[in-house]
């Protein structure tokens, strides 16, 4: 259904008090939906996972490595090895006495990898949120506008009620004054 601009000038002046080229491309989208009575969809892109293999692993591993369940093992599996080579000290078994190199560098490694993948997921995240966020603008802009539209729909069928209930009155009047009038001639 094809709209015409006339229609789409009308409404953005009446709406937004704007012609319609002067709009944003979000704002003209918001009054093409109302033109063509059209209900808003949901951005396909925003339904569609077009992520890689590596980003979809990013993202677990982000999900994964934010999490409490990460920060206890981790933590427990810290306390382990500790007390592993404690334990096991001057023992062949302690594969890492005190002051603890090997797990320095294993830590070391773990946080070189994960903080750099978390943020990855992170950029990824903050672009759908925004693309999430513009969708969003658009449905409240449009609800908005209709809102307004509904707004002065009703006011003018209000405007006609009063008015055929003046004229209405009007003519009562005048029939009242009429039999008045023969009522006094009467007399």
């Amino acid at each position: 259904m094809t709209v015409s601009l006339q229609r789409q000038d009308e409404l953005a002046h009446g709406l937004l008090g704007s012609d319609y080229a002067g709009l944003t491309p979000i704002q003209r989208s918001v009054i093409d939906l109302i033109a063509s009575e059209t209900p808003s969809a949901v951005n396909p892109a925003l339904r569609r996972d077009e992520r890689t293999f590596a980003e979809r692993l990013s993202d677990r591993v982000a999900a994964v490595g934010g999490s409490w369940s990460f920060i206890i093992a981790f933590g427990v599996i810290l306390t382990v090895w500790i007390a592993w080579n404690q334990l096991t000290k001057g023992h062949p078994l302690a594969f890492d006495p005190y002051p603890y190199i090997f797990l320095n560098l294993v830590l070391s490694m773990v946080a070189a990898i994960q903080a750099p993948v978390i943020m990855m997921s992170q950029n990824r995240a903050a672009a759908r949120d925004r693309e999430a966020a513009e969708h969003d603008y658009t449905v409240n802009l449009r609800a908005e506008l209709e809102i307004m539209h509904l707004h002065d729909k009703f006011d003018a069928v209000r405007q006609r009620e009063l008015l055929q209930i003046v004229r209405r009155q009007n003519e009562t009047l005048k029939v009242l004054k009429a039999q008045i009038a023969r009522l006094e001639a009467r007399s």
